[in-house]
């Protein structure tokens, strides 16, 4: 095999070119793998990544998350309850659930808001406290513990339609 004389005189025996020293038998091949190497580069270097403190005793950047979504206050329309299938299991709030307390799940509100809930039935209310996230059926929008539902005579239909608003003790 003869030798290739390049730009600078010197004499080779090896591959021709770059692109059969790579691998690459024709150029569309050679091409498709260049332009593919440069949108991977170009994807690695667009990731962002936080900003590193320099100086000793700079605070770490905080990720700041957004505060749920708080319902407005008041609302109308259906309640149910659950009670002994839950009985000891933590709730959404890391409390332990107790059927006996006036508690309730509620979409958005805020752990540990008090609310009136007033059956429209039969005109009867009850403050529960807000311990976990529910309900996840249909268009309802509170589920009450037993106690709760019992005090507003609603265990035996399941549901009520229900008012729910501020409570008066903060």
């Amino acid at each position: 095999m003869p030798g290739t004389e390049n730009a600078f005189g010197a004499t080779s025996t090896g591959p021709s070119s770059r692109r059969d020293l790579l691998g690459f038998s024709d150029t569309r091949s050679f091409l498709l793998a260049f332009c593919l190497g440069l949108l991977f580069s170009q994807g690695c270097a667009m990731l962002q990544r936080a900003p590193v403190p320099t100086q000793p005793g700079t605070a770490k950047p905080t990720i700041k998350k957004s505060p749920p979504m708080q319902a407005k206050l008041p609302q109308t329309g259906k309640a149910s309850w659950y009670g002994p299938q839950h009985q000891g299991k933590r709730t959404a709030s890391g409390e332990i659930f107790d059927q006996a307390l006036f508690t309730a799940a509620h979409p958005t509100l805020p752990f540990g808001t008090k609310i009136k809930v007033t059956n429209l039935a039969n005109g009867k209310s009850v403050e529960v406290k807000i311990n976990d996230r529910g309900p996840f059926i249909g268009n309802r929008i509170i589920d009450l513990s037993l106690a709760a539902a019992k005090a507003l005579e609603m265990t035996q239909t399941g549901t009520a339609t229900v008012r729910i608003e501020p409570s008066s003790d903060p």
